[in-house]
């Protein structure tokens, strides 16, 4: 892992951009932490540049409740390489959306899979780094992204505790058999009016999830208008799991 660039934010919070191989990614940390701190990882959809203010917020918040929070740039998104398989599917993806008609499951296996099959491993590798750096300690919680992306995480990595998850993107019916195998607590953020998100797909596959502790936490409102008491009460599942 190499830092690239570094600033103190106006609350203290350290930032610091990075790159491991031709991954980006960008860590916060605490100002004032005097021991080291948990850490939680920052999912997106990708397009870590434009994605910037809505993860420097989230991260903020984290800080103040005490943990480090890092992010990195998906596979395909930002300045990374494209894959032509991608956004063929994308097109599709896109095409279907905009006839109004039903999206094949093709569609978005051809979409999904793929670029959960080379996130997931980046996502450890990143892991193995920012835990050997001093001031980062475990546990570690997963926040948000691709959800499929963090059924694979929550089932495959075990320094993973806890995990906040958000319902509104498309899922491979392959990923709700690995649903069943995530053990870990769990707090599912699902906007009850988002027009991009399948409600009943939503509600299915939280069903599916086979941690003993799972809530879903629904609000009414789009995918971009998720409460602020929301994401409090994601922060507070954090506290309790991670602290």
């Amino acid at each position: 892992m190499q830092f690239t660039s570094e600033q103190r934010l106006d609350d203290g919070v350290l930032e610091r951009e990075f790159t491991l191989g031709e991954i980006p990614g960008i860590l916060w940390t605490p100002g004032s932490a005097s021991a080291p701190v948990p850490l939680i990882l920052l999912g997106h959809p990708g397009g870590l540049h434009q994605m910037y203010p809505r993860l420097v917020a989230r991260a903020r918040h984290s800080a103040a409740d005490g943990f480090a929070a890092a992010t990195i740039e998906l596979p395909g998104g930002g300045d990374r390489p494209r894959s032509a398989a991608a956004e063929e599917a994308r097109a599709d993806l896109h095409r279907a959306l905009e006839a109004g008609e039903p999206v094949d499951e093709e569609i978005v296996d051809r979409l999904v899979l793929p670029l959960v099959e080379k996130a997931v491993p980046e996502w450890q590798a990143t892991l193995d780094a920012l835990l050997s750096l001093p001031g980062i300690d475990g546990p570690v919680g997963y926040s948000g992204g691709v959800i499929s992306v963090g059924i694979r995480l929550a089932v495959v990595e075990p320094r993973i505790s806890a995990a906040v998850l958000f319902a509104g993107s498309f899922v491979p019916r392959t990923m709700f058999e690995e649903a069943r195998q995530v053990t870990i607590p769990l707090h599912v953020l699902l906007q009850w009016d988002d027009e991009g998100n399948d409600r009943q797909q939503a509600l299915d596959l939280f069903d599916a999830f086979g941690s003993t502790e799972k809530t879903l936490h629904a609000n009414m409102g789009g995918h971009t208008g998720v409460p602020q008491f929301a994401g409090d009460a994601a922060a507070r599942f954090f506290t309790r799991h991670l602290s």
